[in-house]
């Protein structure tokens, strides 16, 4: 009987020994089990941080990278003004330019201006293949009157925008844009127009809309041709015109000083100036830099002149006859010399109210913008090749 009691208790105490070595290994698994969770929760976190640092490094690289051709671009443009400011120095230097030491015979000087002017016209010949010129104004169509007695109205030469701009008067830094001819036909004075501000103010009736941008003079302390971004509402760039003693180009309308132009070849100057004060100066002009390319003086006189206009190189200047709102194209300068006045046709534009403040050519369309006496006038051109005549 005492055996069986020894063996019962014997049994009691394994059976306790065993369920306390499993008390023990579950405590352990669960201790394990509360590990494994942290190093989870950690390893995620970690991965977690990871990429939101990748995503900062990706966007601070994405700015520096847009920083960096932000950097390029305004080094671009500070080389581009100090090419400007060079060439504007040179053009001084030759205006004020030192007596010669030694004495130069003549006839060499003369062959080397000679050579020169060669060489000027030739480069200037390869730029465009270009060869139209007026044979008559085949329609006029007076669409509406809107705004004083001189200003400017005009269409972007882009093709792809059929917007009309309106400069009203001859100086303000407001211009008032159309979407199109139509509209500006049907509103009711500038109702449907957009209203846009510049950063200076524009000032005679010489401006121009060239590829989205606007080209116009504006004059403080100094004559400047300001070009500005329309599609961003931006100012580009602007220039000082590298010439002095301006005077009014056009004797019918002194408020203009520069009238600038466009055609199938790019931007001009059409001026004047005291040293030539009794005729009308030429200039190429590039859009991108407003550097001045090439000049001419013509032969075309400031007296009675109302404006002008430039088609294919050659600059037309129209005039005021002796009948009353009756204008012709009486002087004719051709920068590759193919036509003069006395070749070219006589042209006679239609009877109307004043005298033209304006004339724009619109290379797309063959048209001329006109603003006269308030009136806002298209005319229709009938075009010839040059080598016809």
């Amino acid at each position: 009987m005492r055996g069986l009691v020894v063996l019962v208790t014997l049994a009691c105490f394994a059976t306790a020994q065993h369920q306390a070595l499993i008390d023990y290994l579950e405590r352990r698994l669960l201790a394990i089990e509360d590990r494994i969770s942290l190093w989870h929760e950690q390893t995620t976190r970690y991965a977690s941080e990871l990429r939101e640092l990748k995503q900062q490094m990706v966007s601070q690289l994405e700015n520096l990278d847009k920083e960096k051709e932000a950097l390029r671009m305004n080094i671009d443009s500070v080389g581009t003004r100090v090419d400007r400011v060079e060439r504007e120095l040179d053009y001084l230097e030759t205006q004020n330019g030192a007596q010669p030491c030694v004495d130069v015979d003549d006839k060499l000087i003369e062959q080397q201006v000679t050579v020169v002017k060669e060489k000027q016209k030739s480069k200037y010949s390869q730029l465009s293949d270009c060869s139209d010129m007026i044979s008559s104004i085949k329609a006029m169509k007076i669409l509406k009157r809107v705004g004083g007695q001189k200003g400017t109205w005009t269409k972007d030469t882009n093709r792809a925008s059929g917007k009309v701009y309106i400069f009203n008067g001859t100086e303000d830094d407001i211009i008032h844009a159309f979407a199109s001819v139509q509209d500006f036909t049907r509103s009711s004075g500038m109702s449907l127009s957009s209203t846009l501000k510049l950063p200076s103010a524009w000032r005679g009736t010489g401006h121009v809309v060239y590829n989205n941008y606007v080209y116009y003079m504006s004059q403080a302390d100094e004559l400047k041709v300001v070009k500005h971004d329309l599609q961003n509402n931006s100012l580009t760039d602007s220039a000082v015109f590298p010439v002095q003693d301006h005077v009014p180009v056009y004797g019918l309308t002194p408020e203009t000083v520069i009238d600038l132009a466009v055609d199938e070849e790019g931007l001009w100057a059409i001026y004047a100036t005291q040293q030539n004060e009794r005729y009308i100066s030429l200039a190429k002009m590039d859009t991108s830099s407003l550097d001045i390319e090439q000049m001419w003086d013509t032969n075309c006189p400031r007296e009675n002149a109302e404006a002008a206009f430039v088609i294919c190189g050659t600059l037309y200047v129209v005039y005021n006859t002796k009948q009353p709102g009756r204008s012709r194209v009486q002087c004719v300068f051709d920068v590759n010399d193919m036509v003069t006045s006395e070749d070219a046709p006589l042209v006679y534009f239609p009877k109307r109210y004043g005298s033209h403040s304006s004339l724009k050519y619109n290379p797309h369309e063959k048209l001329l913008y006109a603003w006269d006496d308030g009136y806002q006038i298209l005319y229709k051109l009938t075009m010839k090749k040059k080598l016809e005549i």
